[in-house]
């Protein structure tokens, strides 16, 4: 029986930063602020483009020296301007050894230090705009990432524009992908950062709907009812101690014009499926208070695969996409899933839940199963926030993979360098599968450490035998301000998964 829950409505939002590009210098546009970029040479400080302009009436590089900055990634030293003109204040903005990481740490500095402006002009992407432009957009964009829920409005604001100057109009599409990609990692992060007393399976379905009429993209939902008839009973299972009972929400997408495939003929499909634990309790099997307090987050791969779903007719991704997000609320009542219980998955395999708090593998194996079933893909990737081993094995600044199929393992490797979302590849190691042994069922839900490797173990036989990728997010907080994370969920994923999805052919070497 579904029932309703009081309304919630959320305050208005702070909005990204808008982007534009100029080839024009940073004094011809007028601003009120420039940011120029900051080079350590073997000697001294040098500044970068568009610094000519400004050096007959500006000592920059004497008031580095003054204040002794030394031109690393993100370092911002302000130079106060006075006068008549409309320029007030020149950003200077170490960029290091200008590299792709030292670019989105440059442009997460410059939105911290212009937060509450209308605009800001600058150079720093000029550089070196085939390796600046797309980590420059991301760190800006995600430096100024913030969910309130006050009364009073938000702290401050993201700066309005930011204009990229020195570049010529034919940056254009890679501005616009750029874009693309880093505002889906900040719907990924807010979507993440939603509190539960709003955010439930329903309200992710709506969610999806919204999106799904805005992209074009088409829209599939199971309810309770549906999903007990079709057999998802690991979805059900964790679902039926809940007052908003699960749902199972699928997306499809296909490319407007399919590109040149080099290793599959036709145009072939990947599926990406997400954990949506829109809170976790552990149930029956409860976690203690400390380990509650942001299990809001604990949908952070469905918040993921919502993200990656509307963007990718904006990076032209050239394979077919279905999404999948296994939605439930696990939570404790009378009739909560019990220790002991045997559920039975899609397709018929069954799990003995030793662990109600290992929940989301039961979510997952099940859409795992009914993709391999009815979707015949090229590649599955799934991602979650699934274990706190991986956490344990690796902190909070990059996640867990595994890959049974070298290709998509190289892919995703390849993906993570460029995207700065850093994954680490973790074996499938065979000997543990023991551990998964059950007296009464196919599987045990719990077997034990290694937790994340056994994890992985129990959803690899739900893969049907189609090329897989797991990524199992251990960084799914962040608590304080560090390059492009500011404090709440990360939304890790968004990023990689799309760099992958928008390479030419996305399943190059994969099944090979």
């Amino acid at each position: 029986m579904t029932t309703t829950l009081p309304s919630q409505a959320l305050p208005p939002q702070v909005k990204p930063s808008t982007f534009a590009l100029s080839s024009k210098s940073p004094t011809d546009l007028a601003p009120e602020i420039i940011a120029l970029p900051v080079i350590p040479g073997d000697d001294e400080l040098i500044i970068g483009p568009g610094s000519a302009d400004l050096g007959d009436r500006h000592d920059l590089l004497d008031h580095l020296e003054f204040e002794g900055a030394t031109g690393s990634a993100g370092e911002v030293t302000s130079y106060a301007v006075s006068g008549s003109g409309a320029l007030r204040q020149i950003l200077l903005v170490g960029v290091g050894a200008q590299r792709r990481d030292d670019f989105r740490r440059a442009g997460a500095a410059l939105a911290r230090a212009v937060r509450d402006r209308s605009g800001v002009v600058t150079t720093i992407p000029a550089v070196d705009p085939d390796v600046a432009l797309e980590p420059f957009v991301a760190g800006a964009t995600l430096g100024s990432f913030l969910f309130h829920w006050r009364s009073e409005g938000a702290p401050w604001t993201p700066v309005e524009t930011i204009t990229l100057a020195e570049l010529d109009a034919d940056r254009g599409d890679d501005l616009a992908r750029a874009v693309a990609i880093a505002r889906a990692s900040w719907r990924a992060r807010f979507f993440a950062s939603v509190p539960s007393n709003l955010k439930n399976p329903a309200w992710l379905a709506d969610q999806a709907a919204e999106l799904a009429e805005s992209t074009g993209l088409k829209l599939t939902v199971w309810d309770e009812h549906q999903l007990e008839a079709d057999g998802f009973g690991g979805l059900v299972g964790v679902g039926q101690g809940s007052v908003t009972p699960p749902r199972l929400i699928r997306l499809d997408y296909s490319p407007r014009k399919a590109g040149r495939l080099s290793s599959l003929k036709g145009v072939p499909t990947v599926v990406v499926i997400g954990k949506g634990i829109t809170f976790d309790t552990g149930g029956l099997n409860i976690k203690p208070g400390d380990g509650m307090v942001n299990m809001k987050r604990d949908m952070t791969g469905g918040a993921v695969v919502l993200a990656v779903m509307s963007a990718l007719a904006e990076i032209g991704c050239p394979v077919k996409v279905v999404g999948l997000i296994a939605a439930a609320e696990n939570a404790i009542s009378g009739s909560a899933m019990r220790p002991g219980d045997v559920v039975t998955h899609y397709g018929g395999r069954t799990s003995e839940v030793t662990n109600t708090d290992a929940e989301g593998r039961l979510v997952l194996a099940d859409a795992m199963a009914y993709a391999a079933d009815k979707l015949k893909p090229a590649a599955v990737v799934d991602i979650a926030t699934l274990t706190g081993a991986v956490r344990v094995a690796l902190g909070q600044t990059l996640a867990g993979y595994y890959a049974d199929d070298e290709g998509l393992a190289t892919l995703l490797e390849e993906a993570s360098e460029v995207s700065g979302e850093r994954l680490w590849r973790l074996p499938l190691v065979a000997d543990y599968e023991e551990k998964l042994a059950s007296k009464v069922a196919d599987a045990d839900n719990a077997p034990g450490g290694p937790g994340s490797i056994t994890a992985a173990l129990f959803l690899h036989h739900f893969t049907g035998g189609v090329p897989w990728a797991h990524l199992d997010v251990g960084c799914g907080d962040a608590y304080a301000d560090v390059h492009d994370l500011t404090p709440g969920p990360t939304g890790f994923g968004a990023r990689v998964l799309l760099t992958w999805l928008a390479e030419q052919d996305p399943l190059a070497g994969v099944g090979a």
